[in-house]
C-alpha cells in the first residue's frame, strides 16, 4: 500500500484576479467582506446527488466538501488536495482506495462527519429511487454496473463502505486514471441520512435542514432572487475563511446583470449582453478564462423528424459555426469540429489532446460552407423533404439568456434559409428548461456540457442508453458496448482508441450538432484577491479577501 498525503494531479489554471465586495468595519474594527456574485437564475436543485448544472455545482463547492477538494496552491495553479480525507491509501493494482477522514470534520450543526455519511451518500447516488442523473459516474465502483444498469444487486452491495467512523473504502472493478477527480465531484459529497429521511426532497429548501460540511452554509433562500451563504463556524478551516457572506444573486437578464455589476451591486458576474462583449473585452472589464466544454444542439432522437439521422446531419451541416463565434459569441470560442473539446487529455496525458488526435468531423473552412449546405439539402431530400417540402414546423428550445437567444435566432435563420424549413424559438427559465430537456419533452434544444474531470469519458458516457444525462434519448446497444469496453480496461492506449471509436459513432449518427468549444467570460471588480477557478467551471470564493 502507498500513502498519498497530497495529490499531485493538477491540470487547471487559476485566475486569481481582483473583485470588490461590500466591505465595512465591525464594531471591534475588524474588516467585513460581503460578496455578491451571479452565475445563473434559480437553480434546478442544490442536492449534491441531483445537481447536473455548473451553477449548482459552484454553490455546492461552498456548502459541502468531498473526500478531495480543489485548493489554490498560491502559485497560479489550482490543484486537488485532501478535503474531508486527510490522507488515503491506494492498493498496488489501483483498485482499492482507503480514505482516512480528518478528526475535526464537522457538519454545520456541529455533528461529526463520518465515513458512514459517505457510504450513505454514494449508495444514495446509485439507488434507482434517487433517480440521480449522475448515477452512471459510479459504475466504476465494484457492483456499480449491476446496481445501476442491470438491477441485479441492491445499492447496499456497492463496494463503497465505511470500515469504521473515520475510514471509507472504495473498491473499483478496474483501475481508472480519474477516480480522484470523482472523489472531488459534487455527486460524491456526503449528505445526512437522518435529515433526508425526515424531510425528503424538501431538505434543501430550508436553511435549518440544509446541513452541509463545507466552508459556508445557507442562511436564506429568497426564490428567484438570491441564496445567501455565511461562514460555517464548525468548518475546520474557519479561521482562514474570507467573506463573511456570499450572496448568490439569481438572475437571467443579461442587461440587468451588467447594470448590477457596473453599479457595484454585484462583485462578480458572467454572461454580459452579447452586443456589449467586444467593448467590454477592449476595455479589459471582461476577462476570458479557459473552459473545457462544448456548446451544442441536442436532438430528441426518439421524436420525428429528428429520429432520422439524415435530418439531424442536414441541420448540423448548415450551421455556420464561424459566423456564430465571430459575430455573436465573440469571446474567443473555437468552432467545434467534434463533440469532445480541446483541453481533454489523450493517451499520453498532459500535453496530448484528444481533439487534436481525433481531428475534425467536418470542414471548418468558410470556403466549404456552400458545399456543406448542398449536401444538407440532398440529405433532407433523401429523408423525404425536398427543399423542405412537407417538413413539420419544429420548435428550438433554449434557456432564457441574451446569448442563447441571439444564437437561436442565427440558427433559425440558417435552417430556414438553407433548408427551407420553419423553426420557431421558445425560451424557458433555467430550472424549468433543465427539467424539460431531461424529460425529453422537446424536439431539439440548446445544450452545453462541461468536463466533470479531465478524461474523454466525461463527454462520452453521458450518451449511453441508461444515462440520466442522455437528454437526446439516444439508444444504441453498440455505443453502450463501446463505452463498457472503455471502462473495463486499464490500458490507457486501448481506452483512448475505444473512446475515439465511440465519438466516431456518436458523430456518424449526428446525435448532437456541436457548435463551439467554450471559453469563460467573466467580470470581476477591482480589489478582491484570493479567489480561484478551474476550467471545469468552478469559481471559489471561500478564501477571497480585499
Amino acid at each position: 500500500m502507498k500513502r498519498l498525503f497530497a495529490l499531485l494531479l493538477a491540470f487547471c489554471m487559476v485566475f486569481a484576479l481582483a473583485a470588490c465586495g461590500g466591505g465595512g468595519e465591525e464594531p471591534d474594527g475588524e474588516a467585513t467582506l460581503d460578496l455578491s456574485v451571479c452565475f445563473a437564475s434559480e437553480p434546478s436543485t442544490i442536492d449534491p446527488a441531483l445537481n447536473t448544472a455548473v451553477d449548482g455545482a459552484i454553490m455546492l463547492q461552498h456548502t459541502f466538501e468531498g473526500l478531495i477538494k480543489w485548493v489554490d496552491d498560491g502559485e497560479g495553479n489550482a490543484t486537488l488536495a485532501p478535503g474531508m480525507a486527510e490522507s488515503w491509501d491506494v492498493s498496488e493494482d489501483g483498485t482499492v482506495y482507503t480514505f482516512h477522514l480528518r478528526e475535526d470534520a464537522l457538519w454545520s450543526d456541529g455533528e461529526p462527519v463520518t465515513a458512514y455519511d459517505f457510504e450513505y451518500a454514494w449508495k444514495r447516488v446509485v439507488d434507482p429511487e434517487t433517480a440521480a442523473d449522475y448515477s452512471y459516474m459510479l459504475d466504476c465502483v465494484k457492483n456499480g454496473p449491476e446496481i445501476i444498469y442491470y438491477g441485479t444487486m441492491s445499492p447496499d452491495d456497492l463496494a463503497a463502505v465505511a470500515l469504521d467512523e473515520k475510514t471509507f473504502e472504495v473498491t473499483l472493478h478496474t483501475a481508472i486514471p480519474y477516480f480522484i477527480e470523482i472523489a472531488a465531484f459534487p455527486a460524491t459529497f456526503p449528505v445526512r441520512q437522518d435529515i433526508i429521511e425526515e424531510y425528503g426532497d424538501q431538505w434543501t429548501f430550508d436553511p435549518a435542514t440544509y446541513i452541509g460540511n463545507g466552508p459556508y452554509m445557507m442562511s436564506e433562500w429568497v426564490h428567484n432572487s438570491y441564496i445567501m451563504m455565511v461562514k460555517n463556524p464548525n468548518y475546520y478551516d474557519y479561521d482562514k475563511l474570507g467573506p463573511d457572506s456570499i450572496k448568490f444573486a439569481l438572475m437571467d437578464d443579461n442587461n440587468a446583470i451588467l447594470a448590477a455589476f457596473n453599479s457595484g451591486e454585484l462583485d462578480f458576474a458572467e454572461n454580459p449582453p452579447v452586443d456589449e462583449i467586444p467593448a467590454l473585452l477592449e476595455s479589459g472589464q471582461l476577462k476570458v478564462a479557459d473552459y473545457i466544454g462544448t456548446y451544442f444542439v441536442c436532438f430528441q432522437t426518439q421524436k420525428e423528424p429528428f429520429d432520422d439521422p439524415r435530418v439531424r446531419e442536414a441541420f448540423s451541416l448548415v450551421i455556420d459555426r464561424n459566423y456564430i463565434v465571430n459575430q455573436i459569441s465573440r469571446a474567443g470560442e473555437t468552432p467545434a469540429g467534434g463533440f469532445v473539446p480541446n483541453g481533454i487529455y489523450d493517451a499520453e496525458g498532459p500535453g496530448s489532446d484528444f481533439r487534436e488526435v481525433g481531428g475534425d468531423y467536418y470542414s471548418m473552412d468558410d470556403a466549404d460552407y456552400a458545399a456543406k449546405c448542398d449536401r444538407a439539402r440532398e440529405l433532407l431530400a433523401e429523408a423525404g423533404y425536398p427543399n423542405g417540402e412537407g417538413f413539420p414546423i419544429v420548435e428550438y428550445l433554449y434557456n432564457t439568456a441574451d446569448n442563447h437567444r441571439a444564437i437561436g435566432e442565427a440558427l433559425q435563420n440558417m435552417w430556414q434559409t438553407e433548408l427551407g424549413v420553419q423553426v420557431t424559438l421558445t425560451n424557458q427559465d433555467w430550472a424549468v428548461f433543465i427539467d424539460t430537456r431531461k424529460n425529453g419533452d422537446f424536439t431539439f434544444a440548446r445544450h452545453g456540457w462541461i468536463a466533470d474531470y479531465n478524461d474523454p469519458i466525461s463527454f462520452l458516457d453521458m450518451w449511453i442508453t441508461t444515462s440520466g444525462n442522455n437528454d437526446a434519448q439516444y439508444n444504441n446497444p453498440e455505443y453502450d458496448a463501446l463505452i463498457a469496453r472503455a471502462k473495463a480496461t486499464a490500458d490507457v492506449t486501448e481506452r483512448m482508441s475505444i473512446m475515439h471509436e465511440a465519438e466516431d459513432m456518436l458523430m456518424a449518427e449526428h446525435v448532437v450538432a456541436p457548435i463551439y468549444f467554450y471559453t469563460q467570460p467573466y467580470m470581476v471588480a477591482d480589489d478582491l484577491q484570493g479567489w480561484y477557478y478551474t476550467p471545469l467551471g468552478y469559481f471559489f470564493f471561500a478564501y477571497a479577501y480585499k
